[in-house]
């Protein structure tokens, strides 16, 4: 009967925190499900507490709301509980040639976000400069990057240019054997990949901050 209980508790811990995380990301079960292909069913009994997920659909889940698994699993403190523990993220500035993305003589500052709700990985920050981006990244603006060397077609990356010294964040496009780094401003052109104009993934943007 005990183990019952706790399995129920567990159920309802895990649905509290996905409603929580679907609010906060002002999205809905049917937008999980679409970007999961995972059964409609089977979604709902998770936000419902009638089930509980196996561990590689947890973290698939954790990976689409980009929170640690521990945010969607285990019981959550009182916000004024939980901003006690702050990390420090580095932001990016000129990117030296040939040094390593997060080595020292790369970083102009950091920005302080509360590590309960940060994504895994390894982060840094970018600032972005100019308006190729506008309508989804403005000028001036903070963009969190999660490291890693390759991102979904679509998607937004901070991408290395002009021989690794250049950091932009563009949108990842394939077309056949063609890749293409877009802009969403419709004033800029798309930047096309050659062995001429060469460029590398270095992260995924994960979401977008401003001072006022």
């Amino acid at each position: 009967m005990k183990k019952t209980e706790t399995a129920k508790i567990q159920r309802e811990i895990l649905a509290k925190n996905l409603n929580e995380l679907l609010e906060k990301k002002r999205q809905s079960q049917a937008d999980v499900i679409k970007a999961l292909n995972i059964p409609e069913a089977t979604v709902r009994s998770w936000f419902s507490g009638t089930k509980y997920p196996r561990i590689d659909k947890i973290q698939m889940l954790a990976d689409y709301f980009n929170v640690p698994r521990s945010r969607i699993t285990e019981e959550q403190a009182d916000n004024l509980e939980r901003v006690t523990k702050l990390t420090r993220i580095p932001i990016l500035g000129e990117i030296a040639c040939g040094d390593p993305i997060l080595a020292e003589e790369n970083i102009e500052g950091y920005k302080e976000e509360i590590s309960d709700i940060l994504p895994t990985g390894k982060l840094f920050y970018l600032k972005s400069k100019g308006d190729s981006m506008e309508g989804t990244i403005p000028n001036g603006s903070y963009v969190l990057i999660r490291k890693q060397p390759q991102v979904e077609d679509g998607e937004i990356a901070a991408v290395l240019v002009n021989g690794d010294t250049e950091a932009t964040l563009k949108r990842v496009k394939h077309q056949g054997n063609v890749v293409m780094l877009l802009p969403d401003n419709p004033s800029y052109d798309p930047y096309i990949i050659t062995e001429e104009n060469p460029a590398r993934v270095i992260g995924k943007a994960l979401k977008v901050s401003f001072d006022l």
